[in-house]
């Protein structure tokens, strides 16, 4: 019997099928009929799962963790990379964006040569109303009055608190109850475990059916006239994925950046394929947990935070948009601007909902910090589908090296194969 190539092969060959059927059928509409329900079945697959497997893997992560202090050391560890790399993927892209200047074009702004795009008008529908009190909104996000509808609108970060609530006080109850509790959890984390293998299964058919639309529709024309602006954002992306957080892993977490890669692949690839760190992040646990080796307990406490906070390739992205957007309008960047985009992309990149092109609103709150009319939002309209798939990518690598800092700096033994970074066994559960 001939045997399948791995997953992650799967998905890479899907990739490219879909790059050139969707260049070759884009105009056929049974094919992109077909697409289209592959794509929506695999993507609905995946997000069916995210609200019990982040409550089940944070409640049973939490719930194990009998000390107060463990749960303060994750937090600061966990709160204290998020902003390090956050703060660091914004700079990145503010450089990249000064030594390129996609926003200028033969000493001229570029705004007029580029026009809008044809649909800006719908966005500018969609964030019109956003303001600075949107960022107070995040915060009252974290309480939901109903956590049941929270799940079922899929407000995350409401969910991540009550998970985290639930299993802190898990974790203080009487030893029966306790034990009671954990079981309960586990058994529902490993039900959506064996259904995430099942739904990845079809990933290949899925990753077909949500690319190939995209080469469709935007085809190779709508790059040529923001090629330097793509060039500048992939650019600072494959700084910060390729040379920033494989640093960090190195020098920090003392483990090989190749091993985490290879044992991240499937997560990589159903990120770049859906556009959403939420709906991966099934895969993103089971890769760490079964080819990285990190325990439930980081993960269940870890990943959930950073799937909804950690958003390295958003805010990288959200200051290069806002920079090539203020350049296209010819307006001054002096320091205190830079300064001002630099910090608004930290903020609202940690509102952003693990969703596609959730970034736009971002974006527009952005914009309207420095005094730019939302209609600068349509120059980029037109990659920003592409352009967020690669920034998801980063996304959910940052919260899996996050995971593993943690994880090392706990002394864990065995995390993709090296020994304990310490030199002494793991904290007990």
């Amino acid at each position: 019997m001939t045997r399948l190539p791995a997953l992650h092969w799967q998905i890479a060959i899907a990739l490219v099928l879909a790059v050139i059927s969707g260049w070759l059928l884009g105009d056929v509409p049974a094919f992109l009929t077909f697409c289209d329900f592959a794509g929506k079945m695999f993507l609905n697959g995946l997000k069916m799962l995210v609200v019990p497997l982040v409550l089940s893997a944070m409640i049973g992560g939490i719930g194990n963790l009998s000390e107060s202090s463990v749960i303060g050391r994750y937090g600061l560890r966990t709160l204290a990379f998020y902003l390090g790399t956050g703060t660091i993927a914004i700079l990145t892209g503010l450089l990249m964006v000064n030594l390129l200047q996609p926003g200028i074009i033969e000493g001229k702004p570029a705004g007029p040569l580029l026009g809008l795009a044809a649909d800006t008008g719908k966005v500018l529908d969609s964030v019109k109303d956003k303001g600075a009190s949107d960022m107070l909104a995040v915060v009252v996000r974290l309480v939901p009055e109903n956590v049941f509808a929270a799940a079922a609108s899929g407000d995350m970060l409401g969910l991540v608190l009550f998970g985290f609530m639930f299993g802190y006080f898990v974790s203080r109850l009487p030893k029966e109850l306790h034990q009671t509790q954990r079981a309960f959890w586990q058994g529902i984390y490993e039900v959506m475990i064996r259904i995430a293998k099942v739904v990845m299964a079809f990933a290949p058919l899925g990753v077909l059916g949500l690319v190939a639309p995209i080469i469709a529709k935007t085809g190779w024309s709508a790059f040529r006239p923001l090629a330097w602006f793509c060039v500048a954002v992939l650019c600072a992306l494959a700084v910060h994925l390729f040379i920033t957080l494989p640093l960090v892993l190195k020098l920090i977490c003392r483990v090989s950046p190749l091993r985490h890669f290879h044992a991240m692949a499937p997560a990589l690839l159903t990120a770049f394929s859906t556009s959403s760190s939420a709906a991966s992040l099934p895969v993103t646990l089971e890769s760490l947990e079964n080819r990285a080796g990190v325990p439930r307990r980081i993960t269940g406490f870890v990943l959930p935070i950073g799937a909804n906070v950690n958003t390295d390739g958003t805010a990288l992205y959200e200051c290069a948009a806002a920079m090539f957007i203020a350049q296209a309008y010819g307006l001054p960047l002096d320091l205190p601007t830079q300064f001002t985009i630099v910090l608004a992309a930290l903020l609202t990149s940690i509102g952003v909902a693990g969703i596609p092109s959730a970034s736009l609103v971002a974006i527009a709150l952005i914009l309207t910090s420095i005094g730019l009319p939302l209609e600068g939002v349509g120059l980029i309209l037109a990659v920003d589908r592409v352009l967020d798939m690669c920034r998801t990518g980063v996304n959910v690598f940052g919260d899996s090296c996050a995971t593993i800092m943690v994880a090392r700096l706990e002394g864990e033994d065995g995390i993709l194969g090296m020994p304990s970074l310490k030199g002494r066994k793991p904290l007990e559960g």
